[in-house]
């Protein structure tokens, strides 16, 4: 490691080198990877960020005089005068998060360790000292690691998504942990819900797959447009707006339903919805209230050959009524993002091993429904708001300018 090294921070699997601090982050059975804080370079990228996270807090910044021997310096005493440097424990990031924490976490003054494993009791003593913790959205955390972090001292989880339905909320505030979500880009979710929508309508799976075989034949792909039809958006937070917007564009008829309507549209009650549209797609958060929103009897009052859209959570969808209506025709096709049960095989290289989820196999046999592996929002732009987001919101917690 050189003084031009920019990568912050380094992991390497060097355990002889003496010149900096170790912090072990994950340990695969082949090789150990160490998160490593020189002291000397990290001192600088906090002083050079300093000022983006005092004008953050609302605070000034006055240049610290400099010490006799820099490169030894501890950075709470280099930041005394401003403030203390910060700590996040970062679970279950992987390569491309971890290249953007290791960019902007020194702007902000944030001393990050990156573990590639999602957060477990296996591995809490990786918080070392931190009172903040980031995490994915791809695992659940269980209670029993709440109650773990809790007494590892950690006082706030950052999710790196905007839903909590990989956590027990209550749960965690009754331990002692507050929960905060990140807002990021809704243009990549509402982007991918257009495409998704486009496809449906137009028999993209089926015209595809023919092309792929060279079966170049028109018949049993005709399409409809979107001018044509009434679409049905189920809840119109960030992402259920945008799509507003962009379906207005399409000169289609856009109705809305919302338990708290806010936006400009027309809402109507959700029995109405269903009779009405040609499309509905979910927007709506998962809780106890709208787990299985379209169950049996709702998607019963669907309009006969009406199309499914889904980029917000699988459980939205009571998925054997979905398959139910597929089947008999009920419904016209389905495009969907997310699935009931994908924890554990969405995210994974599936492709040598059987997949247990009768459901979902039966879902990719039908040639009107799309699957996509809740990549909806995995855009440079959203990605780079979600890990930025996180840092600002641990920052904020601590500050005691968390916002609700």
């Amino acid at each position: 490691m050189t003084a031009s090294d920019t990568s912050w921070p380094p992991v390497i699997d060097n355990a002889d080198d003496q010149a900096c601090d170790h912090r072990v982050v994950a340990a695969p059975s082949s090789s150990l990877y160490r998160s490593v804080t020189y002291r000397w370079p990290i001192e600088n990228h906090v002083r050079a960020g300093i000022g983006a996270l005092l004008t953050l807090l609302g605070m000034t910044y006055s240049e610290p005089a400099p010490a006799a021997d820099s490169r030894t310096r501890s950075l709470a005493s280099a930041s005394s005068s401003a403030v203390l440097a910060m700590g996040i424990t970062i679970y279950g990031c992987g390569q491309d998060e971890a290249a953007l924490f290791r960019e902007m976490a020194p702007r902000f003054g944030v001393l990050p360790t990156i573990v590639d494993a999602p957060v477990s009791e296996a591995n809490i003593d990786l918080v070392a000292g931190n009172r903040c913790i980031s995490v994915g959205h791809k695992n659940r955390i269980t209670n029993s690691t709440l109650r773990a972090l809790s007494e590892a001292g950690v006082v706030y989880v950052s999710t790196r998504s905007i839903g909590f339905n990989h956590i027990d909320v209550d749960y965690a505030a009754s331990v002692g942990i507050t929960v905060g979500n990140v807002s990021y880009s809704p243009d990549s979710v509402a982007d991918f819900t257009l495409m998704l929508m486009l496809m449906a309508i137009r028999n993209a799976k089926s015209i595809i797959r023919r092309a792929d075989v060279h079966d170049y034949r028109l018949q049993d792909v005709r399409g409809k447009e979107l001018r044509d039809l009434t679409v049905g958006v189920i809840g119109t937070g960030r992402i259920g707006v945008a799509v507003l917007q962009r379906l207005r564009g399409f000169g289609c008829e856009v109705l809305a339903y919302d338990k708290y309507p806010q936006a400009d549209a027309d809402y109507v009650a959700l029995d109405e919805l269903l009779r009405r549209s040609d499309i509905v797609t979910l927007h709506a958060p998962l809780d106890a209230d709208t787990h299985h929103l379209l169950d049996r009897h709702k998607i019963e009052e669907m309009k006969h050959g009406a199309f499914v859209i889904n980029t917000g959570r699988g459980a939205l969808i009571e998925t054997e009524a979905l398959i139910a209506a597929l089947d008999s025709g009920k419904l016209g096709g389905a495009a969907l993002d997310v699935v009931e049960g994908e924890e554990g095989i969405f995210y994974a290289d599936c492709s040598d091993k059987a997949i247990d989820s009768k459901p979902l196999l039966r879902l990719q046999e039908l040639p009107n429904v799309l699957i996509s592996p809740h990549t909806a929002y995995y855009t440079d732009h959203a990605l780079s708001d979600t890990v930025e987001n996180s840092i600002v919101n641990c920052l904020k917690f601590e500050s005691g300018k968390q916002h609700g």
